[in-house]
Formats: C-alpha cells, sequence, structure tokens
C-alpha cells in the first residue's frame, strides 16, 4: 500500500461513481426526498466541489478525471448526458464547461441571531436522478474494470482511481464479489485501485460505518459489500477520523444503513485522495 503519488497536471487521479438506479431508489429518505434524488443532488454536488476545488487563476486545472456509470432498467451505462454522454470518463475541464444545466435553489443558512435566511443559489445539475428495474451490479462493475484498465494503463504514475459504489439492493445479475476483487486487483505504480461501497437505506437499523471486521455484520448482504470493499489507506481514514467516525486499524470504505448525513460524509470522504499539487 503505497498511495503517496502527488495529484498534478501531469498525473491526475479518477474518481468513478458507480450508482444504482433501481426502482427501490423511489423509497423516500428522512429528507423527503427519494434515494435516487438524494444521493443525485450529493453527487452532483460532490463535483461540483471538485471542480471547485481545481480552480485556480488560470481556470480549471485537470487534477481529476471523473466518471459515472447509471445501472437499472437499461442496464449498466454512462451516467452523464449532453455533451457528456457516450464515454464513461472524463477531465474535470470537461465537467466544468458542460453541465446538463445550472438550477436556481434556496439553501438554508445561519442568520448568526439563533435564525435562519435563504439564500438563493446556482446549482450545477450534471447527473439525473432514475430509479426503474432492476440492479445489475455485476454489469455495472464490469463496466467499471474495462473504463479503469484503460485509465491505469494511460496512467501508469498516478495515485490510483477511486471507485465510490452506491446501492441499495443486491445484485440481480449475479454476485458481484468476484468483479469487485478484480477492480482491486488493478493498479497503477502507486498502488491498486480503491473500492468504497455504501449502502442507502430508509429501514429503522444500526448504521455500520467503516468496520475493520465482518464480526458484527448479520445480514449476509452486508457482508458481501464489506468483502469488496477496500482497505482505507492512512491519510482517508484521517479524514473519516477528522469527520468524527471512529476509525480502528484496517477500517474499510463501506456503510451500510447509510443515513443522509452520512452519505454526505462518504462522498466527501472518498473524493480527497489527496492535496493536489498546485502547478
Amino acid at each position: 500500500m503505497t498511495y503517496s503519488a502527488e495529484i498534478s497536471r501531469d498525473n491526475p487521479t479518477a474518481i468513478l461513481f458507480v450508482i444504482d438506479q433501481s426502482g427501490s431508489m423511489d423509497e423516500k429518505m428522512a429528507t423527503g426526498k427519494t434515494k435516487a434524488d438524494f444521493v443525485a443532488d450529493v453527487l452532483n454536488k460532490t463535483i461540483y466541489t471538485l471542480v471547485t476545488n481545481c480552480t485556480k487563476s488560470d481556470g480549471v486545472r485537470n487534477y481529476f478525471d471523473i466518471g459515472v456509470i447509471g445501472y437499472g432498467a437499461q442496464g449498466a451505462t454512462p451516467g452523464l448526458g449532453g455533451a457528456l454522454a457516450g464515454k464513461i470518463v472524463h477531465p474535470i475541464t470537461a465537467l466544468a464547461t458542460s453541465p446538463l444545466r445550472v438550477e436556481d435553489r434556496t439553501r438554508l443558512e445561519d442568520d448568526g441571531a439563533g435564525g435562519v435566511l435563504e439564500r438563493r443559489i446556482k446549482f450545477p445539475v450534471w447527473f439525473e436522478p432514475t430509479s426503474s428495474g432492476g440492479t445489475p451490479m455485476s454489469a455495472a462493475l464490469t463496466k467499471a474494470a474495462e473504463a479503469l484498465v484503460e485509465w491505469c494503463d494511460a496512467h501508469p504514475n498516478s495515485y490510483p482511481p477511486t471507485i465510490l459504489h452506491v446501492t441499495d439492493g443486491a445484485s440481480t445479475d449475479g454476485n458481484p464479489d468476484g468483479i469487485a476483487t478484480a477492480i482491486q486487483q488493478i493498479s497503477t505504480l502507486d498502488g491498486e485501485c480503491l473500492l468504497f461501497n455504501i449502502h442507502v437505506s430508509t429501514e429503522q437499523g444500526e448504521t455500520v460505518k467503516f468496520p475493520n471486521s465482518a464480526g458484527g455484520l448479520t445480514d449476509s448482504y452486508a457482508k458481501l459489500l464489506f468483502g469488496m470493499s477496500s482497505i482505507l489507506p492512512p491519510h482517508v481514514a484521517t479524514i473519516a477520523a477528522d469527520k468524527g467516525y471512529r476509525m480502528e486499524p484496517g477500517a474499510r470504505g463501506f456503510m451500510f444503513n447509510a443515513d443522509p448525513k452520512d452519505i454526505t460524509n462518504f462522498f466527501d470522504i472518498g473524493t480527497r485522495p489527496r492535496l493536489t499539487a498546485d502547478r
């Protein structure tokens, strides 16, 4: 385990989001939004944050290549539309100039005096929420593996890709464990690809957050996702600890029965592999 390569324009890293869009993603969460809507909002906010972090005085610097795969009724397909449709992975410079649209939204903020203020904000949208059909997880991870092999071959000196997989149910096209293992064997000279899995739920139950063992997991599906998840590199574990999560040696990038706050944190933690080089 190295995961120490500096991220720069010459050697960017890749972040690939694999998003469950099956029919059960239309269930409503505590926020009042469906799982599909909430995950889409978090993903769009995450992309916007990445674009912002890459924006310097000379424009957007290509520290990241970003990809999205959605899977549901249409099988496993590239998740970005418009000018970005038809290809899975794109330089962040392309995403910066090609959102599907920019919406006007309202955000509540603390007014500093015990009240709240409504603030109008611009909200770029790259990824649309969809929820229908089954859960072809194996097909989605296979498509991810194909894209990652190509990317790693083209970027041998880069920090290895990070895959954030979001699901709310079991695979309907076979056991994905072997494909997950294969993904974690794809590598650059700096280490193997990191696969982080999060299960989103509307059910009441304990949330499992970054465990280092499957011993406390009673659900067979939770055990499967745990086994599919990479051990967090030390600097990523530190980011999680800074957000208040209890981290034990060998903690994995895995959550089960995640609530809205944990979903947001999971995306933030998983998309901060290292500080970028300002050059």
